[in-house]
């Protein structure tokens, strides 16, 4: 494990009991970290930037599609890095996003790290704006911004980061410039000196706006301890087979009380 560098007492926000069922093992570690991206953004160079190569390979639970973690050491916390597959979307039309999906809803990341290229960033917003809607706890690691400046592309980053309600941080991840201050916007939000205020769509047609209001209010009667009914209503709305399944099994119910158990006994 790639030591980086002293001291964090927020507790953890990540599902324990769900991780497990996804095959992540936090035995060792006090946090872990979803990285996200879409393909070629450099999601694999920042990954790599981060656990200076020490990571393991394998595939995730029931599935041909191969998972990288890694670990690293900041401010004497040990944290785990989970490289999500490279996805378009999370709208969970193939096998990648809905891995990618799960992870961030069910796994509850202390922190998701969405990985863009400042080349193309209108393009990976689609992305980001997707995470947004399911957590709280994110960092936009805007990558590549020497190949944007190159291309006479300068990203306002202070007024990106009002927007989006996130740490935004510059990096070239091939040079390692930016990582620092990337693993310093990490440790702020799980500490909670930064509080993340997500740009999400408040309001839609109000016939679709009655709907998903209507279906909230029912998972939040069944499933009192839902962080996120709105998103998920609209999922169902959506057709979103997986979500739709897992309220009619009561999985989703059963990952919270899993999730209250775990913090019970921390």
């Amino acid at each position: 494990m790639k030591e980086i560098e002293s001291n964090c007492s927020t507790c953890p926000a990540h599902n324990l009991s769900n991780l497990k069922s996804l095959g992540i093992d936090m035995s060792d570690f006090d946090y872990v970290i979803a990285l996200a991206g879409n393909p070629n953004t450099g999601k694999s160079t920042v990954f790599n930037s981060l656990t200076g190569l020490k990571q393991h390979t394998g595939n995730w639970p029931g599935k041909t599609v191969s998972r990288a973690e890694g670990g690293f050491v900041f401010k004497n916390k040990k944290y785990k890095i989970v490289d999500l597959p490279g996805t378009y979307s999370l709208l969970s039309t193939s096998t990648d996003e809905d891995i990618a999906r799960n992870f961030i809803l069910f796994g509850q990341p202390d922190v998701t790290v969405i990985v863009v290229d400042a080349t193309r960033l209108e393009r990976n917003l689609n992305l980001t704006l997707q995470v947004l809607e399911i957590t709280d706890r994110a960092v936009l690691c805007l990558n590549l911004v020497d190949e944007a400046e190159r291309n006479n592309i300068f990203v306002d980053v202070k007024s990106l980061s009002k927007e989006l309600g996130i740490p935004v941080i510059p990096c070239q991840a091939r040079q390692k410039i930016g990582i620092t201050e990337l693993l310093t916007a990490i440790d702020e939000v799980i500490q909670g000196k930064y509080i993340c205020k997500p740009r999400r769509i408040s309001k839609y047609h109000p016939s679709i706006e009655n709907a998903i209001n209507d279906i909230s209010n029912e998972l939040k009667k069944e499933f009192p301890l839902l962080p996120n009914s709105r998103w998920v209503a609209m999922r169902i709305l959506e057709g979103d087979q997986n979500i739709i399944e897992s309220v009619e099994t009561g999985k989703i119910g059963e990952i919270l009380e899993n999730q209250k158990v775990s913090e019970l006994n921390e």
